[in-house]
Formats: C-alpha cells, structure tokens, sequence
C-alpha cells in the first residue's frame, strides 16, 4: 500500500513539473518597455534624445542590453517616422514594440519661392487601360516626383487600394471587414468630420495595419488656398485633419495626402509637400459616386482597369463597390497580384 502511495505520489510530482514547465514556457516572452511617450515631436534638425526603454523576463532578468533599434529618422524630411525596439531573451522568444517621432517644420510661412510655381488649376485624370497596360496620366511620374506625388506604383504585379471618404453616409465599416478577413491593407483618406465621428473605426484602421491620410478638413479646391493670402487657411485645412486624427487614436495620421475631387496645380503639391506629405493621385477609377451599381457591374469594373501598380480610387459610398470587392481581391489574387500600401510607393 505504502508503495503505491509513494508511486502516486511520484506521479503528482511529476505531473506538476510538466504543467509548470508548460506554464513558464508559454509564458517566458520578454518584457519590453519604452520610457517616455509613445509620440514625439521634434522640429527639423533638432537632435532627437532617445527617452529610453527597459527589457526584462523571468529566466534572464534585465536584458536591457539585449534591445535593438531601429531608427531611419530622417531629420531634414518633415514626417512621421516609426523607431523599432526589440528584444530577444535566451528562450530565442522575441517581442518589438515601436515609438512614432513626429519630424515637424521649422517654418510654415508662405515662401516667396512659391510664387515662382504653376497654380493653374488641373484636374486629374489618367487614361483607363483596359488591356492590362498602365496608363498615362495628365502629368508624367518623372513631373509628379519632384513633388513627391505619384499616381501609379513600380511596374510590377501589386495594388493599392485607396477609399476617398468625405461624407457619413458610407460602406466604410463593410469595406474595412472584408479587409480585415481577406488580410488585406488598404488606404483610407478621411476628411476631419468622417474622422471625429467615427473614432472606433479609427482605431480598427490603426489597429489592422491599414493606413489614413489628409483629405482636408473640409475637401475644399486647395488651389484657391495656394497663395500667400490664403496660405494660413491651406495650412488650417492639413493641421485639423491631423488633430483630429491624433485625439481620436493616440497615433499619428500618416503624412500621405489625396488632394480633394483631384483637383491640384503644381504650386499646391509643392506646398504640401513642404508640410511633409507625399500626395498620391490614381490610375484606376471609374464613375462609382453618383447613382448606384450593381455587385456585378462594380467587379467588372474593378478588374477590366486591373494593371501592374495600379492604385484604384474607390469611393466607399457606392453599395456595389462593397460587395464586389471580396470578389476582386480574390481574382486578384489568382491573377498573381499582391496588395500593398500607397506610403510604401517610392
């Protein structure tokens, strides 16, 4: 009796061990911490001081040490930029956690060297392909670069899907389901009311990967603003939107920009560009924000102007657009293309 007692006994130890090991090792990630805010704003050129950060587990301890960064800050270049801290404890277990520097302007008064600059007001349009090729817009990539502006990626098998919201009445909240399930990012450029209203789709935005930008506060004609007597108010117009976005999700709104109905001169690229943004036109869309279209209308439009870079302007309203999309992501996707975000366009 005493020894199947004891065997017992044997046998509770050990089941014991093994549910503790389980526990620790299901349990051993590092603990990495950042000191200070998660959001830093530094004007050009001032020196950036790292807060600091602390790293520790339970087998090691303090393996601060072990932290590495990564910082790509360019100090000249207006813009948010993400630095990168991980740690990888003796269990080969890795944790990152990230911190957001907000590079901001020195001077945001109107330059005279403005003047100098085109303000004719265009309106973009490129030329729908319908045969795979890419199309031309109304202003080259090589006239568009110097303004840090773009209208079609690099000429490969990737797309960028981009949603311009600036009412309420909208399939948002659909588009960013079937998005979220298929794996997909996408870029939404918001006005501040669509912003300020909708504060839990924002943090699912922020949350999923995908990525917002500055539609303007109002989605005025920004060429009307491109002078020396309005500059304030252009100014007022990217600042708001920025605001709004930070008090609503604690992060930055990324420094990417549509201009409001496509309407541009050369003059407000280079302003926005001067605020730190890159601006981002399109070159595939078609008549999808009056009336309405049907699923099968909406797809077939979607992969009729499908080509190699190509960054779709889809307007979220539109119901046929919503249900389509799951749909084209697919056939997309057997086509060979990938999905990828318009701030990664260089």
């Amino acid at each position: 009796m005493k020894k199947v007692v004891f065997l017992l006994c044997l046998i509770g130890v050990f089941l014991l061990l093994v549910l503790f090991k389980d526990k620790k090792e299901a349990n051993d990630y590092p603990i990495l911490e950042l000191i200070g805010n998660n959001i830093i704003n530094i004007k050009m050129n001032e020196t950036y001081i790292e807060p600091g950060y602390k790293a520790s587990d339970s087998i090691d301890g303090d393996i601060t040490g072990k932290v590495k960064i990564t910082n790509n800050i360019d100090y000249n270049t207006p813009g948010t930029y993400e630095i990168i801290y991980e740690v990888v404890n003796s269990s080969n277990k890795k944790v990152s956690i990230k911190r957001f520097v907000n590079i901001e302007i020195s001077d945001i008064s109107y330059k005279e060297e403005f003047d100098k600059i085109d303000n004719t007001r265009r309106e973009w349009g490129a030329k729908n392909k319908k045969d795979g090729t890419r199309p031309v817009g109304n202003a080259t990539s090589e006239e568009l670069k110097k303004y840090n502006a773009y209208y079609v990626g690099s000429d490969e098998k990737v797309i960028y899907l981009t949603f311009d919201e600036g009412q309420n009445d909208t399939y948002v909240k659909e588009i960013v389901d079937v998005l979220n399930e298929k794996g997909i990012k996408a870029t939404f450029f918001f006005c501040k009311s669509y912003i300020t209203s909708n504060p839990t789709l924002m943090k699912n935005l922020v949350n999923n990967g995908h990525s917002v930008g500055n539609h303007t506060a109002n989605h005025l004609d920004m060429t009307k603003l491109s002078n020396k007597l309005n500059f304030q108010k252009y100014v007022n117009q990217i600042k708001q939107v920025e605001d709004a976005f930070k008090e609503v999700t604690g992060v930055p709104l990324d420094k990417v920009y549509r201009e409001p109905k496509g309407v541009w001169s050369y003059r407000s690229l280079e302003i926005v560009k001067n605020l730190g943004y890159k601006t981002y036109f399109w070159s595939s869309a078609y008549v999808d924000f009056n009336g309405e279209l049907t699923k099968e209308d909406a797809y077939e439009l979607m992969i009729e102007r499908i080509h190699n870079g190509a960054i779709y302007l889809i307007h979220p309203n539109n119901k046929g657009n919503y249900l389509a999309l799951a749909d084209f992501i697919d056939e997309a996707i057997n086509r060979g293309y990938r999905f990828d975000l318009v701030k990664n366009i260089s």
